[in-house]
């Protein structure tokens, strides 16, 4: 490629890893318009024989510049200049952001790409760099400030910067002793040193059974999560409360809180079980979009149609859920702009010493389609 002579050796400097000296090189080239908005850069082979350092620096670099949204990927097409980059952009700032995930989490999966792309999009309008990590990285310390993805209250406990141990931070212009400010979003905790925005996720519980009482339905089952993560603690509580509120009694036998994020081998013969019950519900709350995929496989399995047997309300909206049959009856949550509100807060944080609103909670929209209808007979 022609314009592959406009980059050159790249020298180590010292105190900064040599990844960020490669990364700033070629946003660079690409903010003096060496390459524009669109544009296929070279390899990631050219680029290390051009810049001469190793592939997996160069791999490296190219991953945070796709990760804060200068470059794309096409599936086996190449790296590509964000058709939006130069549009969008700020002039970088200088600002570091690390963007924390738990080690198994997916950026293909659905809830996390697209917390990725809001963060990605508030990062870039405010001209931050964003580089992303998995829990217990970033030891150098080179972020200026975290977001953490979902995570559980001792993940959040057991990393340095919550010790006692004092540190050096970026307040505005001015380097201050005390900790790297932290957002945490899709949680939230009464902690001295972190905000966090979320969606109200009791609130999703509560829309989900007020949706399936005006139908008619008073037999209702919970099928979600029973692990200690705020979400599966706080759908639980806002069922609990919307069944409450409407004079209904929870039945045991119609409530499956399961281990992780979707149900195992025993989750799924302890589902069909319950549908086949003497005492079988006629609506399902499935308290995540895999529970509720779940719930789809487990009628089938009983010989139960949907909703003419059995309705059922979802959370999330991933396409496939549109076309489900029938297409799913479901909680979306703002995700992106969950992403983006991290993103900004954590920004207003690292200008200003005064505080934002601790927690913050946004609504989810109900979307209702066709696995939801009145009872049978009613």
């Amino acid at each position: 490629m022609s314009r592959l002579s406009e980059f050159k050796p790249v020298l180590a400097q010292p105190g900064r890893p040599l990844y960020v000296v490669v990364k700033e090189a070629i946003r660079q080239a690409i903010d003096a318009g060496t390459f524009p908005p669109g544009m296929q850069l070279p390899s990631t082979k050219e680029l290390s024989m051009q810049i001469d350092v190793s592939l997996v620096t160069v791999h490296r670099a190219l991953q945070e510049l796709v990760a804060g949204g200068v470059l794309r990927r096409g599936q086996g097409r190449g790296t590509f200049v964000h058709e939006e980059y130069v549009s969008r952009a700020k002039p970088a700032t200088g600002t570091r952001l690390g963007l924390v995930f738990h080690e198994q989490a997916s950026l293909a999966d659905f809830y996390h790409g697209h917390v990725l792309e809001g963060v990605r999009r508030g990062a870039m309008e405010q001209g931050a760099d964003l580089v992303v990590l998995h829990f217990g990285e970033d030891w150098r310390r080179e972020c200026h400030g975290f977001i953490y993805v979902n995570p559980l209250r001792k993940q959040l406990s057991s990393m340095p910067w919550f010790g006692n141990t004092p540190v050096t931070v970026r307040r505005g212009k001015r380097q201050l002793p005390g900790r790297p400010p932290v957002m945490v979003v899709g949680a939230s905790f009464d902690h001295d040193h972190v905000h966090s925005i979320d969606t109200d996720n009791a609130d999703i519980a509560i829309q989900a059974v007020e949706h399936l009482v005006r139908l008619g339905h008073s037999r209702i089952a919970y099928v979600g999560g029973g692990s200690e993560v705020c979400n599966n603690i706080d759908r639980w509580k806002g069922f609990r409360v919307a069944m409450e509120r409407h004079g209904l009694s929870i039945d045991e036998r119609l409530v499956m809180r399961l281990p992780g994020w979707k149900a195992d081998e025993a989750g799924m013969s302890a589902i069909v079980s319950m549908l086949k019950g003497p005492m079988s519900p006629t609506a399902i709350f499935g308290a995540g979009y895999y529970f509720a995929l779940d719930c789809y496989k487990a009628c089938a399995e009983a010989g139960l149609r949907i909703p003419h047997d059995v309705s059922i309300v979802g959370v999330d909206d991933p396409p496939s859920g549109e076309y489900l049959s029938p297409s799913l009856t479901t909680l979306r949550q703002p995700l992106e702009e969950m992403g983006r509100r991290a993103a900004t807060g954590l920004l207003a944080l690292l200008g200003t010493e005064e505080h934002l609103t601790r927690a913050e909670f946004l609504k989810a929209e109900l979307l209702v389609r066709g696995s939801t209808a009145k009872p049978r007979g009613s």
